[in-house]
């Protein structure tokens, strides 16, 4: 370690001083014992590093430990090493191909030869790894030639690795060794392999190596390891309350939604209960952006192939687009975007500074190709609707109106009772991903993060995930059983006015250029209702529910009473059945309760001559015997200050 001195910064921004060549563990030692238990690895600079690498100049850090992404990605990578070790100790012929860590866990590609690994065989695989990850190997981080490292593998016959090798340059290669194994890997990894304590192995599927139905397919083992033994039986439980949870099953129970082959894939059509709740969410978005001064306006579905070459949507994401049509003597495409449109809008009439900001919103259907294998459900399909707004405002506003978009979406997932993380999307230095003049990307991401700093948010900073046309703020959801959903997102954008040529007159009578916000809180409808009918298992908020009130007459003698009470919750908006079915009471009850009815009303002999109903919840069962103004009252109040349920 030499006496000069580098500035490291802190998580929180402040910076202290250490010696060059100081470790990532060196480092959290320093900040506190604790700390540097429960350390996996260190960020520097956007970049994961193992704990024991030098660092030789300033840098922005964080450690990281398991409650962090980075510290995940860092534990599932070293768990996919562990894996091939424990796989070559059972199989020493097995030849390997890669093995990432990906969101949940990690897998790794693994050419068996002539053996057939089935699900069997994984639970012996799983006492192996951790037999090996026992040992408390370290890994050792080498630096090694390419001709070395080819000779290294064209000895073990690994055709996979030569194929990976030959890709690099000299310079750019390193091995990871840990007990018996070593990989072609450029980390990072945790200290030793003792930290992993528990694993279960998901699944298995085929792989063609490097994605090539020609090459050869090699068998992909999934997995996903924990420090705790407890964390790994609390993630079992979530992944069966997912499947129960599960929006392709309850759509499909509940009449959401259908996808129909003759219409095609990935082309959801909403049934009439899935039309309600659709339409109920974009009122309640609708009703917010009055409040707030957005003016609405509905766009074509397609557009001319230039308005999408002027904003470099196309060819930026042309792979995502369908194919241009021809028209005359024109090309126009499907439309993959809402905000050129409304560039165009703005552009239509001279604008003054007295005008901005110029807020518009949109609930507008856009289409994107997505290979048949990522469809699912309403999570991801190829024709979806976004609550898309773009206003255009001054310089001078800017910070004001990220502020309000900020609370505005906010207050709609507080609405939902949906926690939310912050996440800075900031530029890397990879200047081909991006368009635009660098000083406006500099002046933007110094305006969010000063925004972000003066509402006291508590955000992270993540290079690299930035749009092309801008910084972003995305807005990262928690639902009910604690998995991640990237919805909203707020862009501050200095390339379209450019591109589009936007202009307005100023106090000093001369054009300038406005700034624009581009914000989306849901994202788009058909994701957002699939997180939500995820997040409630169904079980909507009275004010959602497509069905908020089915009345149950036990009777015919009740039928006229019951559709008396149900005209009078229609006249104030309430969603009502009756069923007036010859079933027995208890048989109604239970297809209510299966249709997840939040209010079953039971009218019999005793409540028709008193006036009153007898009030059953979804879940609860019999709430008590009510007069029906009095419940009218309740449940309306219930509707209007958008209850959440009780857990």
């Amino acid at each position: 370690m030499s006496d000069q001195k580098i500035t490291i910064t802190l998580p929180d921004g402040s910076s202290r001083k250490y010696a060059a060549g100081t470790t990532g563990l060196q480092i959290a030692e320093s900040i506190s014992s604790g700390l540097a238990r429960v350390a996996l690895s260190i960020t520097v600079n956007g970049d994961i590093w193992d704990l024991n690498r030098p660092i030789n100049k300033d840098a922005t850090i964080s450690i990281n430990t398991w409650d962090t992404e980075d510290g995940q990605y860092t534990f599932w990578h070293s768990s996919a090493h562990l894996l091939a070790e424990a796989v070559q100790e059972l199989y020493p012929d097995a030849k390997f191909g890669i093995g990432p860590p990906i969101e949940n866990g990690f897998y790794y590609d693994i050419d068996f030869g002539e053996k057939q690994i089935t699900q069997e065989n994984l639970a012996q695989i799983e006492k192996k790894f951790l037999e090996v990850a026992r040992n408390k190997s370290s890994f050792e981080r080498k630096e090694i030639s390419k001709k070395d490292a080819l000779e290294f593998y064209e000895n073990r016959g690994n055709e996979y690795k030569v194929d990976l090798i030959e890709g690099l340059e000299d310079g750019d290669i390193t091995f990871y060794t840990q007990g018996n194994f070593t990989d072609l890997c450029r980390g990072p990894h945790i200290p030793n392999s003792g930290v992993v304590k528990a694993i279960k192995l998901t699944n298995l599927a085929g792989a063609y190596w490097r994605g090539d139905v020609n090459s050869k397919q090699l068998t992909r083992i999934y997995g996903i390891t924990f420090p705790k033994q407890k964390l790994l039986e609390e993630y079992l439980h979530r992944i069966e309350e997912a499947k129960r949870r599960d929006h392709r099953k309850l759509g499909k129970e509940l009449g959401i939604y259908m996808i129909d082959s003759m219409v095609g894939s990935g082309l959801p059509l909403w049934l009439p209960n899935g039309t309600v709740l659709r339409r109920t969410l974009e009122s309640f978005l609708r009703d917010e952006q009055v409040k707030r001064g957005y003016k609405e306006v509905i766009t074509p579905h397609i557009g001319n192939l230039e308005l999408y070459k002027t904003s470099g949507h196309y060819p930026y994401y042309q792979d995502s687009q369908y194919d241009p049509i021809q028209v005359d003597d024109e090309e126009y495409m499907l439309k993959p975007m809402n905000c050129p449109h409304h560039h165009r809008i703005y552009s239509s009439d001279l604008r003054s500074y007295r005008d901005l900001p110029f807020r518009l919103a949109e609930f507008g259907t856009v289409y994107r190709y997505e290979q048949s294998g990522e469809l699912s459900g309403l999570s991801r399909v190829r024709g979806f609707t976004q609550d898309d707004a773009h206003i255009y405002c001054t310089h001078d506003q800017l910070k004001d109106e990220i502020k309000h978009t900020i609370e505005l979406t906010q207050f709609v997932f507080n609405t939902f009772g949906m926690p939310v993380d912050i996440r800075l999307s900031f530029r890397d230095d990879n200047d081909e991903k991006y368009g635009g003049n660098m000083e406006y990307w500099e002046r933007a991401q110094a305006e969010i993060k000063e925004v972000a700093d003066e509402m006291e948010l508590d955000y992270t900073i993540a290079p690299g995930e930035a749009s092309f046309y801008g910084p972003k703020i995305d807005f990262i959801i928690r639902d009910a059983i604690g998995r991640k959903w990237q919805l909203g997102t707020v862009q501050v954008d200095y390339v379209m006015p450019e591109r589009f040529d936007l202009t307005y007159v100023g106090s000093d009578n001369e054009k300038h250029r406005p700034v624009i916000i581009h914000r989306a809180p849901f994202g788009s409808m058909e994701r957002f209702t699939s997180i939500l009918i995820e997040h409630f298992a169904g079980d909507f908020p009275v004010w959602l529910s497509p069905e908020q009130v089915r009345i149950l007459p036990i009777s015919d003698d009740q039928n006229e009473y019951a559709q008396n009470c149900a005209q009078e919750l229609r006249n104030i908006g309430v969603r009502v059945e009756v069923d007036e079915r010859s079933e027995q009471i208890g048989g109604k009850i239970r297809d209510a309760e299966t249709s997840k009815t939040p209010y079953m009303l039971i009218i019999g002999a005793k409540e028709l001559e008193a006036g009153t109903v007898s009030v059953r919840r979804h879940k609860k069962g019999d709430i008590g015997t009510f007069k029906f103004s009095d419940f009218l009252s309740q449940l309306n109040t219930e509707i209007a200050e958008k209850q959440l349920p009780e857990n």
